[in-house]
């Protein structure tokens, strides 16, 4: 037997490639916890709103930064359609909120934390992580996202408060990983240490709703940088491709029952 098509990966640098699932990982984490804060009405839907406001301009003319004008003037796109987009999506996001808010009245709650879970769960399987795979899906993975954000939204206070959950869902599933592409595609050393600084506010995020919570998202962390590439490089020795001179099998009929 010989080794064909067998692909040797280098340890830190599959630790570092890692770093895509550990940034969706805490987007999940970090949406979850500031719901909770507003559930708790220890946030605000008006601070959470002028926080992701603030955050999402920023990473904005950063983008534009790193872009240098180039893929903007290829895509025809300007700062004016930008706007406008902007603008008619928070439009619509508030005028339907009061429908998102009642969307789901006649659901219990149990279900619909059951339902929340299963899309976060489907967003992170269908996600593109960078692999060529059939069932990467971007699509399917943000409106599972989507989904959820909607289903949790429904269990707030008010209106105000679905309106900042979606607004939010989309800042976190939908822009902040097309920066963090960019990002990483640039500057490969300031999209790890984003990386290192998102994942740390996460686990600070979950240690203040929960201990246990915190501890086990750390070990699943530490298990997806360091134990899976490990286990990755150790089990490529053992991956083996059977390949020689054997005749392929055909199928051969008995056909003189059919002569006579």
């Amino acid at each position: 037997m010989a080794q064909i098509y067998v692909r040797q990966y280098q340890f830190w640098s599959v630790v570092r490639e890692s770093g895509v699932v550990i940034q969706q990982l805490s987007s999940v984490c970090v949406f979850v916890v500031l719901w909770w804060y507003m559930d708790q009405t220890r946030l605000s839907p008006q601070q959470l709103f002028g926080y992701g406001l603030i955050v999402s301009l920023l990473g904005y003319l950063m983008f534009d930064i790193i872009d240098l004008g180039e893929g903007r003037i290829h895509s025809g796109r300007t700062r004016w359609a930008d706007l406008k987009s902007t603008v008619v999506f928070m439009t619509f996001t508030y005028g339907f909120s009061p429908v998102l808010k009642t969307l789901t009245e006649s659901i219990s709650t149990d279900t619909i934390y059951a339902m929340s879970v299963i899309m976060l769960l489907g967003h992170l399987i269908f996600f593109d992580y960078g692999a060529n795979a059939a069932i990467v899906s971007s699509t399917l993975s943000l409106n599972m996202a989507i989904f959820a954000s909607v289903c949790l939204a429904s269990r707030l206070p008010s209106s105000l408060h679905a309106f900042a959950t979606v607004t939010l869902a989309i800042e976190i599933f939908a822009l902040w990983p097309m920066f963090q592409k960019k990002l990483k595609a640039s500057t490969p050393h300031c999209y790890l240490a984003v990386t290192v600084v998102f994942t740390l506010v996460a686990v600070l995020g979950v240690l203040a709703v929960s201990l246990t919570g915190a501890v086990l998202f750390t070990l699943l962390l530490l298990a997806v940088t360091f134990l899976c590439p490990h286990y990755l490089i150790t089990l490529q020795s053992s991956k083996d491709n059977i390949h020689g001179p054997w005749d392929e099998a055909e199928i051969k009929e008995d056909l003189s029952r059919f002569l006579g």
